[in-house]
């Protein structure tokens, strides 16, 4: 087993441990030793792990870990910026802190597969990310001198789905995870699929870019990414067309965009990459962690929690969910936009990011890896509330004492907790693939991250986008859990795309007095405050599609993502239902055929009708805490 060692040998005495200057790289290579290693894997792949060890001899070290596909850089002798980065907290804390290049990816070894399936039982060298973590851990405890045999694993995203897998790993020096923004499921809600509509730009984006890429062999450095040409992404998957035009850019090199392809519905080989389903097996305390206004993985970070709590209850297991975007709640303190104190044009009053990392992640680890602590200040939930900018602590998520109430759609545009008449009808819209409702009102090239609040005025305005909105509220209205659409409809062809906004309109009158130098006009504002898409083949069953009967009345009901927001007195309800969401998801051709091989000539336009006749009408569950 070969050693590369930097700056000197592991055992040497310990430099003056002073947290005084821990802010600057000099502290940091003072009193830490970085080794690169490349740890042997069961079926003899060696995994490159960059492992920063304390030299101070006082005392046993914990050890956390991230694996990643996204690199354990910089490699040789430079340093991770731990000092310009709140995981400098836990190198004040004397943590071995280790980062491993997963299978296939920078300077592994092996092939690299996409969300790889846990295999439940193993056999000879048989592995999955749940293998090759506990190979790894088993390395980790056995060779690194004066570790205290205690292992923690976290990560945001990607990384976040390797964290559940290494909760997973059975490894008995396990004792703590952190799955952030767990990618979990990637056709129901997570990333690339919404209830199996195929959000085509964060998928294009991410596999044509330097991800998707193939790497023959270990390297450092990134293969080139496709270079679209266009500053408008609107403008630039509308003209590139259907999906099958998609593939021909893709050609043969992104190897996971082809099976993407192969499996339009939720088969086997989708469920074999959910680790929900094999939950029951996890031993480790979970902390799963994410944002209210996560664009990619909101849905992981609520249903992982949920799997768990539902089958395996034993466990500790916690879930924090706060006001921030991807990975927003662990960026650096030097990146002012991401302290979590706003998020576009909404103010959240405090940095909660630094709040959550002070508070909460530390702790978390401190307590199982050091027996530092205790945790009777951190709850199973500790959610921030939107809108009164709180954070509460539950027992349980959803709330105990949450009540479904339902809002119901009126003929007159009207919203309320009253049901309408019986003979109030339908509103209609003409739902066109050539002219699809944009995600977003600005032009612009990469998917924005603060468009899951954005204002939605400029929807609104739009023909095609049906709106509701309720009287002022008399009182603070507080939403916690997941809002249930409850869809009346017909259509004039075999198939279409429902999207329903929940959102929060504000006074006419309103000022921003968090951030007062907003120039944004905050009256009248339309926050999102959630949305979600419901390909309307799927409305039975993601498993089975089932076309529509033209113009035949049909119902069904589909979830949005759980939400944590307040309502506040003199605001107002406002719901639209629209049946396009661009370039977000790609188009429905609205008709029942392979949308992912269909032609620009398959794509035909469709009378929609919502109906609001009576208590059976459209409606919304909103999971209101009392």
């Amino acid at each position: 087993m070969r050693f590369f060692w930097y700056l000197g040998l592991l055992f040497i005495p310990a430099l003056c441990w002073s947290q005084g200057q821990a802010g600057d790289s000099a502290w940091v290579h003072d009193n830490y030793l970085k080794l690169e290693q490349m740890i042997p894997m069961r079926d003899g792949v060696k995994l490159f792990t960059s492992i920063y060890i304390p030299k101070s001899q006082a005392g046993k070290h914990p050890i956390l870990m991230k694996r990643t596909p996204y690199a354990s850089a910089p490699y040789g002798t430079k340093y991770f910026d731990f000092w310009n980065n709140y995981l400098k907290n836990y190198l004040l804390e004397g943590y071995i802190m280790v980062i491993q290049d997963v299978r296939g990816k920078f300077m592994s070894e092996g092939v690299f597969k996409d969300i790889r399936p846990f295999v439940p039982n193993k056999k000879g060298n048989e592995i999955d990310e749940a293998s090759d973590t506990y190979d790894t851990i088993d390395w980790l405890v056995k060779n690194i001198s004066n570790n205290n045999g205690n292992v923690g694993v976290f990560g945001v995203s990607y990384p976040g789905f390797y964290s559940t897998m290494a909760a997973l790993s059975g490894h008995p020096a396990l004792k703590a995870v952190s799955p952030q923004a767990p990618v979990t499921d990637w056709f129901a809600g997570d990333d690339f699929h919404h209830n199996g509509a195929f959000f085509v730009m964060d998928a294009w984006s991410f596999y044509s870019g330097a991800f998707g890429q193939p790497r023959p062999h270990p390297r450092t450095d990134e293969p080139a990414a496709f270079d679209a040409h266009s500053d408008d992404n609107y403008d630039f998957y509308l003209k590139t067309g259907p999906l099958k035009n998609f593939a021909k850019l893709a050609g043969d090199s992104l190897a996971f965009w082809k099976e993407l392809y192969q499996h339009p519905v939720y088969d086997d080989w989708w469920k074999a990459r959910n680790p929900r389903n094999y939950v029951d097996r996890i031993k480790p305390a979970i902390m799963v962690v994410g944002g209210l206004y996560d664009a990619e993985d909101l849905f992981g970070a609520w249903n992982l929690y949920k799997a768990i709590e539902s089958k395996n209850p034993n466990i500790s297991n916690r879930i924090v969910m706060g006001p921030w975007s991807h990975e927003y709640w662990a960026t650096s303190e030097w990146t002012h936009r991401a302290d979590g104190s706003h998020l576009g044009n909404i103010s959240f009053g405090t940095p909660t990011s630094f709040w959550y990392q002070e508070h909460i992640e530390l702790p978390f680890f401190n307590f199982y890896l050091k027996g530092k602590g205790d945790l009777k200040d951190l709850a199973e939930a500790t959610i921030f509330f939107s809108g009164e900018n709180q954070w509460k602590q539950f027992d349980r998520w959803p709330p105990a004492n949450k009540k479904d109430r339902t809002l119901f759609l009126h003929a007159d545009g009207k919203l309320s907790f009253t049901a309408p008449g019986s003979g109030e009808g339908y509103s209609s819209y003409t739902s066109d693939p050539a002219k699809p409702v944009p995600y977003a009102d600005q032009v612009h090239w990469e998917r924005t991250r603060e468009y899951m609040l954005d204002d939605q005025r400029f929807a609104a305005r739009r023909p095609d986008v049906l709106v509701f909105e309720s009287a002022p509220l008399e009182s603070d209205l507080r939403l916690a859990g997941p809002v249930i659409a409850h869809i009346k409809a017909s259509i004039s062809t075999t198939d279409a795309d429902f999207v329903v906004k929940l959102i929060d309109v504000f006074p006419d009158e309103y000022q921003d007095s968090d951030n007062p130098a907003n120039p944004y006009p905050m009256g009248g504002y339309q926050m999102l405050v959630r949305a979600e898409i419901m390909r309307g083949r799927f409305r039975n069953s993601l498993e089975k599609p089932a076309a529509f009967a033209p113009n035949r009345v049909e119902q069904f009901k589909f979830a949005l993502p759980d939400v944590a927001h307040t309502f506040k007195k003199g605001h107002r309800l406002m719901v639209q239902v629209q049946s396009s969401w661009f370039p977000l998801a790609d188009r429905n051709p609205q008709q029942f055929i392979d949308i992912y091989h269909c032609s620009e000539k398959d794509f035909i336009k469709s009378q929609i009708r919502v109906y609001h006749d009576g208590a059976d009408g459209t409606r919304i569950d909103l999971p209101v805490l009392e």
